[in-house]
C-alpha cells in the first residue's frame, strides 16, 4: 500500500488543519529507517526550509535516495533557487496584471481568481505544494517555494482543500489493501477527432492492466496535479511540442514516472527536419529531401527543380497528413511555401513517391510489435484526406510480423532505434523494391480491430508488460 508522509519544520505549523497521523518533522524524517524495497511512499515536503543543503532540501534529497516520490523534488528546488534558471522559462508567461503584486499558489490553486490560470501553469512547471510569486509590470520577477508558516485563515483553508484534492484524501481516509501492483495513468483527450487509440482499444488496455496487476486510469490535462499518484504515464492523445501532452510527459518524467512516449521521443519524432537529418546520417533510406529556409528563394527554386514535379512539401511538425501537400508546379510551390513559412522558418521539399499503400511497423523497446498496411484514401494520394467536410482515410491490412517483408521490418526497427527505446510507428514505402522510411511517429495508433487484428489482446498485454518493467 502507499504511505504518505507530510513533513513540517514543526508540528505546530499544522495548526487547525485536520488531524493526521501522517505528519513528521523534518528531523524525524531524516532519521527514518529505510523502507522495505517495494514499499510505496509519497512525501509532501512542507518544511519551508528549502535552501541548498538546508533541512528541507535534505528531506527531498533523501526522499529521492530512498525511492520515495517527493514534492517538491530536488530538481524543482534547484530550478527555483536561481532566477537564472527559471527566469527564461517565465518570459512567455503573461501575468494578468501590470501593477506590482504578490500571490500564492497551493497545488496550482489561488485565492484570487485572476491568477487561477497562471497558478496552474506555475504548478505544472514547478511542482511544489506552495509557491509564492511576485509580479511587476506584467512579469513574474520572483518565484519561491514556501512552507505553512504565516498562512492566513483563507489561505489555510484553500491549502487544505487543494491538498485534499491532490492526494485524493489519502491523508484523511485509511486506504484499503492495495489490489494492484502499479498505477498507470493513460492520458486522453475526449474531444480529439483522431486519437491514437479508440474507445475499444482504451478498454482493452484497462483490461490488460487488470490482468497483469496494473490499475489503468484514464486522465486528462485537467488532472495534471494527480500525476504524482501514479507509477507511469501512457500518452494516448496526439502529441505536440507546443501542446499540453508534451508538458505532461516532461512533468511525469521529472516526477520519476515511466513515460511512453518520453519527452525526448516526442521532440525527435514531431520534427520532420530532425528526422530527415538523423535518418540520412545513419544511412537509412528516405525520399530525396531538401530543407529550405524562409526567404531563400534561390534555394526553393533549386530544390524544386532538382526534385522534379510533382513534389511533396511538409511543415516540420505536422501530423496525420496535416501540413503535408503535393505541388504540381512552381506556382503551387510558391503558394504553399508562403503559407508554411508563416508557421516555420524551415520547410521540407521531398520527392514524390506514390504507392498504393504505406507500411506501418510498430516498434516497442527496439523490437517489432505489429505490421500493418495503410492504403491511400480513395482518389487521394495520402492515407488521410482532409480536403472535404469530413476527413476520410483508406483501408488497412494487418499481418504477422514474420509474414511481412524482412527488409521492411529491419529498416523500420533501425529507424525507430535512432529515436530511442519508446513506442514508435515507422511509415515506409517500397520503391523500386527497396524500403524507404517516410517518417517515424511517436505515439502511434493502436486501434481496436486494426493494429490488434493479428495479436488481439496480446498487443495490449505486451505494452502493459513493458510498463511493468519500467515501473519496477
Amino acid at each position: 500500500m502507499t504511505r504518505l508522509y507530510i513533513l513540517l519544520k514543526d508540528r505546530k505549523q499544522w495548526g487547525g488543519l485536520y488531524p493526521s497521523e501522517d505528519l513528521l518533522t523534518a528531523r524525524q524524517y531524516l532519521k527514518l529507517h529505510p523502507t522495505k524495497e517495494g514499499d510505496k511512499v509519497q512525501v509532501l515536503n512542507l518544511t519551508g526550509s528549502y535552501r541548498y543543503l538546508g533541512e528541507g532540501y535534505y528531506c527531498s534529497l533523501l526522499a529521492e535516495a530512498r525511492g520515495h516520490r517527493v514534492i517538491p523534488s530536488v530538481a524543482t528546488l534547484n530550478d527555483l533557487a536561481s532566477r537564472g534558471l527559471y527566469g527564461p522559462e517565465l518570459k512567455t508567461v503573461k501575468a494578468p496584471v501590470e501593477t506590482e503584486s504578490n500571490f500564492r499558489v497551493f497545488f496550482g490553486r489561488t485565492l484570487d481568481p485572476q491568477f487561477a490560470e497562471l497558478g496552474l501553469q506555475l504548478f505544472d512547471r514547478f511542482p511544489a505544494p506552495i509557491l509564492e510569486a511576485s509580479i511587476k509590470e506584467g512579469v513574474i520577477t520572483k518565484l519561491k517555494p514556501k512552507g505553512l508558516k504565516d498562512l492566513s485563515d483563507a489561505e489555510e483553508t484553500l491549502f487544505a482543500e487543494a491538498l485534499d484534492a491532490f492526494s485524493a484524501k489519502i491523508w484523511r481516509v485509511k486506504k484499503p489493501k492495495r489490489k494492484y501492483r502499479f498505477d498507470l495513468a493513460m492520458l486522453v483527450d475526449p474531444q480529439e477527432k483522431f486519437p491514437p487509440s479508440d474507445t475499444g482499444a482504451l478498454k482493452r488496455f484497462i483490461r490488460a492492466g487488470r490482468t497483469l496487476g496494473v490499475q489503468v486510469d484514464l486522465i486528462t490535462h485537467k488532472q495534471a496535479a494527480r500525476l504524482a499518484e501514479y507509477d507511469g504515464l501512457f500518452i494516448r492523445e496526439t502529441t505536440s511540442i507546443h501542446g499540453q501532452s508534451f508538458q505532461m510527459a516532461r512533468r511525469a518524467e521529472n516526477l520519476g514516472l515511466a513515460v511512453i512516449d518520453t519527452p525526448e521521443a516526442i521532440l525527435r519524432c514531431t520534427n520532420k527536419i530532425y528526422l530527415a537529418e538523423r535518418l540520412e546520417q545513419a544511412k537509412v533510406a528516405i525520399p530525396k529531401t531538401r530543407v529550405v529556409q524562409h526567404g531563400d528563394e534561390e534555394a526553393l527554386v533549386a530544390a524544386a527543380q532538382e526534385l522534379g514535379f510533382p513534389l511533396v512539401m511538409k511543415i516540420p511538425d505536422g501530423s496525420f497528413s496535416r501540413g503535408v501537400v503535393k505541388a504540381k508546379d512552381m506556382e503551387e510551390v510558391h503558394h504553399h511555401a508562403q503559407a508554411f513559412f508563416k508557421q516555420s522558418a524551415l520547410i521540407l521539399l521531398q520527392e514524390y513517391c506514390y504507392t498504393e499503400y504505406d507500411w506501418r511497423v510498430g516498434v516497442l523497446n527496439r523490437q517489432p510489435l505489429f505490421v500493418s498496411k495503410y492504403f491511400m484514401s480513395r482518389g487521394h494520394w495520402q492515407i488521410y484526406n482532409h480536403s472535404g467536410k469530413k476527413t476520410q482515410s483508406g483501408g488497412f491490412e494487418t499481418l504477422p510480423v514474420a509474414a511481412a517483408p524482412k527488409k521492411v521490418v529491419e529498416t523500420a526497427v533501425k529507424a525507430a532505434n535512432l529515436m530511442g527505446d519508446s513506442l514508435f510507428g515507422v511509415d515506409l514505402k517500397v520503391v523500386d523494391g527497396k524500403p524507404v522510411v517516410i517518417e517515424v511517429n511517436d505515439n502511434p495508433n493502436i486501434d481496436s480491430g486494426v493494429e490488434d487484428k493479428v495479436l488481439g489482446d496480446q498487443i495490449y498485454l505486451t505494452i502493459i508488460q513493458e510498463f511493468i518493467k519500467r515501473m519496477s
